[in-house]
């Protein structure tokens, strides 16, 4: 449903191997709020791939990111600050919201011929902008216009901007990725892992780089526990990922590309499909609400059903195409015979 259906990384597995036969004890780093390596890994990654220069100093380590959203909210905000998020979303990042009475402020995306357009609505009593980009449903990889956009909105509202790029390394040419914090440093809190664009989601390892002085000084006053730490295997498979497993990315993200236009080819009129300019995930809309109960009881096709993904979302089912082109072309065929 959310995971590659792939063999690993070599270097991963070779990377995890080596750990394993070797020492386990506690790493050099247990005490590192970056999670040692990582923190210098993960600058190293964006300066080569983004050209943004990141400070290794400003990371903070998290199990994912969907924990270190959490903790985030928890110490920034307060029950009843609206969070402004560009839906239909990530559907654990609305359950977040509503576990932590953080109210949702929803930043409409709205089909617009081959791709998606949004209007920012007012962000009046909003405390943070969460910008998932790529963005999770639709692919949709954000313009430099339209992030200078969100940006003006960020300063004008005072928010604090949550900038969630954990499938940067998964755009398609020639769209290209913009991280946020090179718009807005000193406002901006970049979530990312290894875990989608390597296809780790067991090793449960994330980063946050948290470019707000404040908010980095309101972190560091909490217990230095109380939120966990990186293990030290999640954070062994992250590096050998980040720095040694772009070869493999290459000839998987190539396997994306053919697989998001093999959809495109087979899919029929009757069922909307804007090719994703990012990510592995083909957003379908079937025009009706209720599609993933009959997809997998009438065509044994087990979908995500798009309700789960809140306004917008209801019509929609969200297909994982992160697969061999084999098992993709029988699930096209039981979709769509």
């Amino acid at each position: 449903m959310a995971d590659m259906d792939l063999p690993t990384a070599p270097a991963v597995v070779q990377a995890l191997k080596r750990r394993a036969e070797g020492d386990l004890g506690y790493p050099t780093w247990l005490d590192s709020p970056g999670g040692g390596p990582l923190a210098e890994a993960f600058a190293e990654r964006m300066a080569s791939r983004y050209g943004w220069r990141a400070a290794p100093e400003y990371v903070r380590a998290y199990t994912d990111v969907n924990q270190a959203l959490q903790v985030l909210l928890h110490v920034w905000t307060r029950p009843g600050d609206g969070v402004a998020v560009h839906t239909p979303t990530y559907h654990p990042f609305l359950a977040t919201l509503e576990d932590m009475e953080r109210p949702l402020r929803p930043v409409q995306f709205r089909p617009d011929g081959d791709s998606w357009r949004f209007e920012v609505p007012d962000l009046a009593g909003c405390r943070v902008l969460l910008l998932v980009n790529p963005h999770n449903p639709t692919g949709r990889v954000f313009t430099r216009q339209e992030l200078e956009e969100l940006a003006e909105h960020a300063e004008r509202h005072d928010l604090l901007v949550i900038a969630d790029e954990i499938h940067a390394d998964l755009t398609y040419a020639p769209h290209e990725h913009i991280p946020f914090a090179t718009l807005l440093p000193e406002r901006t809190v970049t979530l990312t892992s290894a875990t989608k664009a390597f296809n780790l989601g067991g090793i449960r390892c994330s980063v946050a780089h948290v470019g707000v002085p404040e908010l980095r000084e309101a972190l560091d006053a909490q217990p230095p526990f109380l939120y966990g730490s990186a293990n030290l295997f999640g954070a062994e498979a992250t590096v050998a990922a980040w720095r040694h497993g772009d070869a493999w990315l290459e000839e998987t993200r190539a396997l994306l590309d053919r697989n998001r236009k093999l959809i495109a080819a087979r899919v029929p009129e009757t069922v909307g499909y804007r090719v994703p300019q990012a990510t592995y995930l083909a957003w379908l809309d079937y025009g009706r609400p209720g599609m993933a109960e009959v997809l997998e009881r009438e065509n044994k096709v087990l979908l995500s059903d798009g309700a789960a993904f809140g306004p917008g979302g209801e019509h929609h089912v969200r297909l994982n195409f992160a697969t061999t082109e084999a098992i993709l072309t029988e699930i096209l065929d039981r979709l769509w015979p």
